[in-house]
This record gives C-alpha cells, sequence and structure tokens, in this order.
C-alpha cells in the first residue's frame, strides 16, 4: 500500500482526472472494441486516488436512473487504476470511499456495470460484498455485461 496516499474529490473538468478517464477509454477500447461508453450524469462526483502526488486512480458516484424499483439508489461509474499502480489495493480502497460518497448523498444502494473481460474487476465487487443482478437499461440486451449492487 501507498505510503503518502490521498483521495480527494475532483471536479468533472480535473486536468488529472480527463488524463485518467480518457486511459480508462482506451482500455475499455482495448478489450472491447470501440462500442461506446455510458454516460455519466451531470452531478456525478468523481474521485481522485493520489500516490505522492501523483493521480493514479478514479471513479465516480451518480444517481441511479430512478425508477419505481429503485428509488435513490446510486451508480459506479469510471472505476480506474492505471497499470503501474495495480495490485496494490487501490481499487478496494477507492470503492469504499465511493460507497462513503454514496451513502452520505443517501443512496441505500449501490449499483454497477463491468465486462466480462474484465475478471479483476469482477473479482474486487464479488469480495466486496456485490451480489450479481439482472442488467437494466442499455445492458439487458448486452451479453458480456455483469452487473452488481450491494445495500449500504
Amino acid at each position: 500500500m501507498a505510503t503518502d496516499l490521498v483521495i480527494e474529490e475532483r471536479p468533472v473538468d480535473d486536468p488529472e482526472l480527463a488524463r485518467l478517464l480518457f486511459a480508462a477509454f482506451d482500455e475499455l477500447v482495448s478489450r472491447y472494441g470501440a462500442e461506446g461508453r455510458s454516460q455519466v450524469k451531470d452531478g456525478a462526483r468523481y474521485l481522485v486516488v493520489l500516490d505522492d502526488d501523483t493521480a493514479v486512480a478514479c471513479g465516480a458516484v451518480q444517481a441511479f436512473e430512478a425508477d419505481s424499483e429503485h428509488p435513490g439508489d446510486g451508480e459506479v461509474k469510471r472505476m480506474y487504476v492505471v497499470p503501474e499502480a495495480r495490485g496494490r489495493g487501490l481499487a478496494r480502497v477507492l470503492l469504499t470511499c465511493l460507497e462513503h460518497v454514496a451513502k452520505e448523498a443517501g443512496h441505500p444502494v449501490l449499483r454497477l456495470a463491468t465486462g466480462h473481460l474484465q475478471p479483476e474487476a469482477i473479482s474486487l465487487y464479488e469480495s466486496s460484498g456485490y451480489a450479481h443482478i439482472e442488467p437494466w437499461g442499455k445492458y439487458v440486451d448486452q451479453s458480456g455485461v455483469r452487473c452488481f449492487a450491494k445495500t449500504l
């Protein structure tokens, strides 16, 4: 684990956050091809992990599309750790912080979607108490999508 680790909220137009989001999208394209990425809503709250003042990971929480079955739920978006910082537990620390942000915002449940070509993400979510759930919205007909939820 890093000795000088800081996790802070950043605005969507932050240049270090933008660099991480661009790298995350590049990695998704390399794994899945040029499929469109899902939208992050206005008002999403982004966290950035700094290791010795270098941005090495990011993630966001946004309100889930409200419907009668899931009022007030939150959704994790844009979880990413740069390759050279992986294997040190940063994603788990970041996920815990995102859960805290979601709970503070009043979200009773946190949902997320990932893909079958991301076994490390699936393992993280399963070992962090997330349960497999049925896909929703645009993910319903996408065979490679894996959806999860956790009650906070």
